[in-house]
């Protein structure tokens, strides 16, 4: 009996095609599960977890009654959902919201100019400061929030059970432990 046949079979039993496919498919197994490389994002490499917080300004945020978006959770204690650069990042701790009084500047008889709050009564458009709190890592590039960098000036997407808008970043501060 002859090692190769007419037909490629190796001894007349196994076609070659075959044994070539399934060497490949064993050493693509192998390679996955004994030498899996590494896990995780860039970012988490040798890198350290501190507490921090960044705070946001929210500008003309059309709201009819501001008492309502405070009842349903986005108060001080509570958490929101955080987007950033359309990447979900999860729920963060809300540990301050200031609500701004919002202004007008008015021009004086001797040239001056003064900012008063804005007498208007139908105005629907608010103003807020938030401090949020969690957790980020620190590279050698900035604190980073899930996978994305958090820099001042970045928006921020809020979300929660009857909201969704969106912030800027206006100061980041990292606490040691």
């Amino acid at each position: 009996m002859p090692i190769l046949d007419s037909k490629g079979r190796l001894f007349g039993k196994i076609n070659l095609l075959d044994l070539g496919a399934a060497l490949v498919i064993l050493l693509v197994i192998i390679g996955i599960f004994i030498f899996p490389g590494t896990s995780g994002s860039v970012a988490q490499v040798g890198t350290k977890t501190l507490p921090i917080e960044v705070d946001l300004v929210v500008r003309g945020l059309n709201i009819r009654d501001p008492e309502q978006l405070f009842k349903q959770g986005f108060s001080k204690g509570g958490k929101t959902n955080v987007i950033i650069r359309n990447q979900p990042y999860g729920q963060i701790g809300i540990k301050s919201i200031q609500q701004l009084e919002r202004t007008i500047t008015v021009p004086q008889p001797d040239g001056s100019v003064k900012e008063l709050i804005d007498p208007r009564v139908n105005n629907f458009s608010t103003d807020f400061l938030l401090t949020l709190e969690g957790k980020a890592q620190v590279t050698d590039n900035g604190p980073v929030l899930g996978n994305s960098k958090v820099k001042i000036g970045m928006p921020f997407e809020l979300e929660g059970f009857n909201y969704n808008f969106n912030a800027s970043v206006i100061d980041i501060r990292l606490k040691d432990k």
